[in-house]
């Protein structure tokens, strides 16, 4: 194994490691506790305290198919989740992940995580939407829940359990960029240190993106003010290209003129959306499943009720989600963290009257392109072309992981169900530390000098921030990005609002390459992280504005009104269209060049699902 080395690059220290993991939310501290357990010396990287990651705010649950509460198996979950994506997700990933479920949740009930639990002692399971019985007969409790701080308990469980298995945390550094050798190898990271300013290279045989989701490039989000896409930034910066990035998740249930998310557990314990009639209008929308639809369906339910007048409040700018038929006790057991939301977000107690809510940006489907076990893989754009013009065969980039929200499998496609996304940040995670401990033997540990020229851009960078005598606020900048990516990518899109917003991001490029560092100082400069977050933000703003413009059809959450078609269009129903759109957008920041990749319909045992129109 790896043993740190006390050596210096151009005077910044370099520490080594069998593995660097950067991020410790949950997929990151699944990952490093896998890796520490089977003997690995691992660093994790984090910006925040490990239980401060944006995991923490995941309220309602993990999809399993346990069939606690009633009739369920990993089949339904796989159909479910193939619908929900709207036949963009990949189905041998998705299969994988759906067959895993059961496995991965058992494994955190045995570490200790606090699920809520049934009379009988069984994990507690509750309806979420999109999650259905029988190939979507009827909804389905499957959502494994600690009251509604699920993501709570999971980050807990995970960081104790990493501190027992000897995993070393680094908390508060911020990663910066990639190190990457002549052949294209990944061999570690830069990054610095808040508190005192210190940069140092972390060296390791494989590194692991584990940086979370990137919700801040727009106004009006449930994320974390941490969520600047990191590692998404770092891969583009290192030539790697972003997937599918045109696809957001819009969450139904925002807090109105707050943001602050109310988790979709409400609505599987028994809460209603009413427009400013009273009227549970979801009805009328997905007559099946009603307030339990996915997430793109209900977003744009509610954002039709509010432009057709139905909206609530004196501007009827807003839709209400009343819980008062739930009674006190149900919801100071099952929605605690809820409660205390509405008192201090919206002055609503909830047990009492609806609170106001709004969809808002929550998630992000696409992301850094990998395999099932988190390698990442770009096409071959030296390979193989179909006679449709997609490239078929891709290649492995060597020592680079990414896992979570910043990842794209893709099991999420063009929508993702609740209760996924833990679910993807545990069982990738897994893998992911997996795949590295089984073939740790027979790759090259062994410590390798570095070229000291590898450091040159990232010191580049942060000298010219520190001698910069003028140039752009970097706050003013990221607001005029999320501004902008919210009027033009927003839940309704048109190919003229997005054609506008791709010649206006693109116009920014020179604010973003001149920020202003005023602050010049080394102690705990959070002014210095911003600027830096800045290009993050940029390069996933450009990848899914761009890829947004380009694809014409509507699919999952990617609304766009002029090729909105009816239910029965015979080519693409509900304005999907398969035979020209069923594919994944690869952007590449280099030229802004957008290419095609095939779907993997290829199940990994079972038989495919064969595309349908997408009705709740």
């Amino acid at each position: 194994m790896a043993t740190r080395q006390d050596n210096t690059i151009s005077n910044i220290k370099t520490l080594n490691y069998d593995s660097v993991i950067v991020g410790g939310g949950g997929s990151g501290m699944r990952a490093a506790l896998q890796l520490a357990e089977g003997g690995m010396k691992v660093a994790v990287i984090t910006k925040v305290f490990p239980t401060r990651s944006h995991t923490v705010a995941a309220q309602g649950g993990i999809g399993a198919s346990l069939g606690n509460m009633s009739d369920d198996n990993w089949h339904f979950h796989f159909y479910d989740t193939v619908k929900g994506s709207d036949w963009l997700g990949d189905q041998d990933a998705i299969e994988f992940m759906c067959r895993e479920a059961p496995k991965v949740v058992y494994e955190l009930e045995h570490m200790g995580m606090p699920f809520d639990r049934n009379p009988d002692g069984t994990i507690y399971q509750r309806p979420f939407g999109g999650h259905t019985s029988n190939y979507g007969e009827k909804a389905v409790q499957r959502a494994c829940a600690a009251a509604d701080r699920t993501g709570h308990a999971l980050l807990h469980t995970l960081y104790q359990k990493n501190l027992e298995a000897g995993t070393e945390f680094f908390i508060e550094w911020i990663a910066l960029d990639l190190i990457k050798d002549e052949k294209g190898d990944i061999n570690g990271v830069v990054a610095i240190e808040q508190e005192t300013g210190t940069v140092a290279v972390f060296q390791a045989t494989n590194t692991v993106l584990a940086t979370g989701g990137a919700g801040r490039i727009f106004s009006a989000s449930t994320n974390a003010y941490i969520n600047t896409g990191d590692g998404l930034g770092m891969a583009v910066r290192a030539g790697i290209p972003l997937q599918d990035m045109e696809f957001w998740q819009f969450h139904p249930t925002g807090v109105f003129g707050a943001g602050v998310l109310l988790t979709e557990g409400c609505r599987g314990e028994g809460a209603i959306l009413r427009n400013k009639d009273g009227e549970a209008f979801m009805e009328r929308y997905a007559p099946t499943v009603k307030d339990l639809a996915p997430r793109d369906l209900v977003s744009r339910s509610m954002d039709q009720e509010i432009k057709e007048g139905r909206g609530c409040g004196p501007n009827k700018d807003h839709i209400v989600m009343d819980m008062t038929h739930l009674g006190v006790e149900t919801i100071m057991k099952r929605l605690p963290s809820v409660f205390e939301i509405g008192k201090n977000f919206a002055n609503v107690d909830i047990t009492k009257e609806p609170i106001p809510v709004i969809p808002t940006i929550h998630y992000m489907m696409g992301g850094i392109p990998t395999t099932i076990h988190g390698q990442v893989i770009v096409p071959d754009l030296d390979g193989h072309v179909d006679e449709e013009g997609l490239y078929t065969e891709g290649k492995i980039v060597k020592g680079l992981y990414a896992i979570g929200e910043c990842a794209c499998v893709s099991v999420h496609g063009a929508n993702r169900l609740g209760t996924n996304s833990l679910l993807d940040l545990v069982v990738f995670g897994r893998a992911a530390g997996k795949h590295i401990i089984d073939n740790f033997g027979s790759s090259d540990h062994n410590y390798h000098p570095m070229n000291p020229r590898v450091l040159d851009f990232t010191v580049g960078r942060l000298n010219k921030l520190q001698q910069s005598t003028q140039g752009y606020n970097a706050q003013e900048v990221a607001d005029e990005i999320r501004a902008l990516m919210q009027k033009h990518a927003s839940v309704f899109r048109t190919q003229a609002l997005m054609d506008e917003g791709v010649e206006k991001l693109l116009a920014l490029k020179d604010k973003v390459d001149n920020i202003h560092l005023a602050d010049k100082s080394q102690v705990f400069n959070t002014a210095r992280i911003e600027a830096l977050e800045v290009a993050n933000l940029y390069e996933v703003a450009k990848a899914t504005m761009l890829s947004a413009a380009k694809r014409h059809e509507c699919r999952g959450a990617h609304t766009v009104l002029d090729y909105d078609r009816p239910e029965d269009d015979p080519i693409a129903p509900n304005g999907r269209n398969d035979n020209e759109w069923m594919k994944h957008t690869v952007w590449y920041s280099e030229g802004n060049k957008i290419v095609y990749k095939p779907v993997r319909k290829v199940p990994l045992t079972v038989d495919y699902v064969e595309p349908k129109v997408r009705v709740y």
